[in-house]
């Protein structure tokens, strides 16, 4: 599909700059850009690229003035870098917007969806499902017994729901992510074994929540989960049974949160981070990467290290960490010193 600058402007509210009818029909990084192509910049130190690049249109800050000849038409907007993700949702949309069903399918005579549906092919919706509308449901998904969708919201291929789940609208679960499994519930018993206790709570996802591949939400032994409003999971995250995220909290891959955590909202979570159960965890907190959390954490901290500790002490600490090596050879040399002075 191609685009003209002038378009591309009115989509944006932006001031062309050049040739209102160049087209593009992709877009590009701008020092790949080639005939054809939509790129942007906002980065300073790309500045040289705008004059070299062969991207047929630029976005570009309102107050940017060019240095030299700029044979690219330029978009002038008051924000490059969001004008330009705009602009890529606007391409994604069109690139995945699919509707019907697929054969084959199966849908329980008791579940329901609302209009514009899209359901792959080999997805399956059990009893009581209630779908709302515009809703893309790419193939090999299951969803669960009493599962209830809210409207706008993708599941992509391999999506998982357990039964009597809840995600609201604006959602978007990434491939290979599953919703409500068991949480890990087992009980010691008297012979030295484990027996399971049944997990018979749900999980909760609000509205405008993004999850990422391979993501698992663990069901709540009793009550829910719960992922509040706006909440953003990267790829391969662990959320443990009764934890609760708060609204807007950012959480990157690999991190993992035992049970019952709640987590407040504003969050900002590194990869790799462990967070034990039973904490609490206040708002706009600040986890660095790799850090575990052992002990609960007030509003507005930062911290890092594992275990976690103030983000301005562990970078002191780790001045000491780094030159233990050269001491610790100063020590010995120091030792070597006064036992050859003993002997004499």
């Amino acid at each position: 599909m191609k685009f003209t600058a002038e378009q591309i402007s009115e989509i944006l509210n932006g001031e062309v700059y050049g040739n209102p009818k160049e087209e593009v029909s992709k877009l590009s990084k701008i020092e790949e850009g080639e005939k054809g192509s939509l790129t942007f910049l906002s980065n300073p130190k790309y500045n040289s690229w705008l004059y070299v690049t062969a991207a047929s249109v630029v976005i570009v800050d309102e107050k940017f003035v060019p240095e030299k000849e700029v044979s690219s038409t330029m978009i002038k907007v008051e924000d490059p870098y969001m004008a330009f993700t705009k602009l890529l949702e606007y391409y994604n949309n069109i690139q995945l917007h699919k509707s019907g069903i697929e054969q084959p399918v199966f849908i329980h005579e008791t579940a329901s969806y609302g209009a514009d549906l899209y359901l792959g092919s080999f997805s399956y919706l059990s009893q009581n499902v209630r779908i709302g509308s515009n809703v893309k449901i790419y193939p090999n998904v299951f969803i669960g017994d009493n599962v209830v969708i809210g409207n706008d919201t993708t599941l992509f291929s391999g999506a998982k729901i357990y039964s009597d789940c809840i995600i609201g609208n604006e959602c978007t679960i990434h491939s290979g992510s599953i919703i409500g499994c068991d949480g890990f519930g087992f009980a010691p018993d008297k012979k030295g074994g484990y027996s399971k206790i049944p997990q018979i709570g749900n999980v909760i996802i609000e509205d405008n929540v993004d999850i990422g591949s391979g993501t698992t939400i663990d069901r709540a032994t009793l009550g829910s989960t719960i992922i509040r409003s706006g909440v953003k999971l990267d790829n391969q995250i662990h959320v443990a049974h009764n934890v609760e995220i708060g609204s807007n909290t950012v959480i990157a891959a690999q991190t993992g949160i035992a049970g019952s955590t709640k987590i407040g909202e504003d969050c900002k979570i590194g990869g790799q981070v462990g967070i034990v159960g039973h904490l609490t965890i206040g708002n706009n907190v600040r986890i660095q990467a790799q850090s575990g959390i052992g002990k609960s954490i007030g509003d507005n901290e930062i911290v890092q290290g594992s275990p976690a500790m103030p983000y301005n002490d562990f970078n002191k600490s780790y001045v000491h960490f780094r030159n233990l090596p050269k001491w610790s050879s100063r020590i010995d040399e120091l030792e070597k010193q006064r036992d050859n002075q003993n002997i004499k």
